[in-house]
């Protein structure tokens, strides 16, 4: 059977992965703080006897989309997105310590500090945990004050410091929970530059429109390579009868 249809096999398959990923940047685009996969197609030559007079298609998640989301204001306390550059410092479910930029946070029945995906959030030294309260305020730099239960605002007080860092995008990857780590395992320093807006969640950098175009682009291009196929199977039956006639 000719090779052509083991390059058009790869070809769709190849578009099936490109597919998923772009549907799984579709399904993410209203996750507060998301980063857009990117995925890239590739050719590759046939190794072999012979000619190099065939290639396949491969494609692969070639990294994230580094373009920050819109902040969206949402006038919650709790809420909170990264100005410019920077990252919030999370435990992951492995106890490692991860990245994000999904602000939305929230306090569990215990007072920890967790974001709308139930990660703890880190603090200078762990997970933070805010004791009972009247009132409760983030900084601009991470700092979180409360007043006391029963206490006027006078009695405000530091209870702990949200992890704010802004390791070199490069050296970041994304893990399979979505969060982020710096490539040699280590954790990243806290970086005092990095500013909070506080009462606003950064919202997904998916787009939208691209990615149904990209969906549109991926279909129609799945569709010919199985028509490429077809016609290689129709041109293997064709010389076969050919050579039964000759025969």
């Amino acid at each position: 059977m000719d090779k052509s249809i083991y390059v058009a096999m790869s070809g769709a398959k190849e578009t099936l992965r490109a597919q998923a990923s772009n549907s799984h940047n579709l399904a993410n685009a209203s996750t507060t703080g998301f980063r857009a996969d990117l995925s890239a197609f590739m050719s590759r030559a046939i190794e072999g006897p012979g000619f190099d007079s065939r290639a396949y298609a491969t494609t692969s998640t070639v990294g994230w989309d580094q373009t920050n989301g819109a902040t969206l204001q949402t006038g919650r306390d709790l809420d909170v997105a990264v100005k410019g550059e920077g990252w919030i410092a999370v435990q992951a479910p492995d106890g490692t310590e991860a990245y994000t930029r999904a602000g939305d946070l929230q306090l569990d029945v215990t007072g920890q500090l967790r974001n709308g995906s139930g990660h703890a959030v880190v603090g200078d030294s762990g997970p933070i945990v805010v004791p009972p309260n009247g009132s409760m305020l983030i900084g601009s730099d991470g700092t979180i004050s409360v007043v006391p239960l029963g206490q006027g605002p006078q009695t405000m007080a530091n209870v702990g410091r949200i992890k704010l860092v802004n390791p070199e995008a490069g050296n970041l990857e994304r893990g399979a929970d979505g969060l982020f780590r710096l490539r040699d395992g280590t954790d990243a320093a806290p970086d005092p530059t990095v500013r909070l807006a506080t009462g606003a969640i950064e919202s997904s950098n998916v787009n939208t429109a691209d990615a149904m175009v990209t969906m549109i682009e991926l279909s129609r291009r799945f569709d010919l390579q199985l028509k490429t196929i077809r016609t290689a199977e129709d041109n293997a039956r064709s010389a076969s009868s050919l050579l039964r006639v000759g025969g």
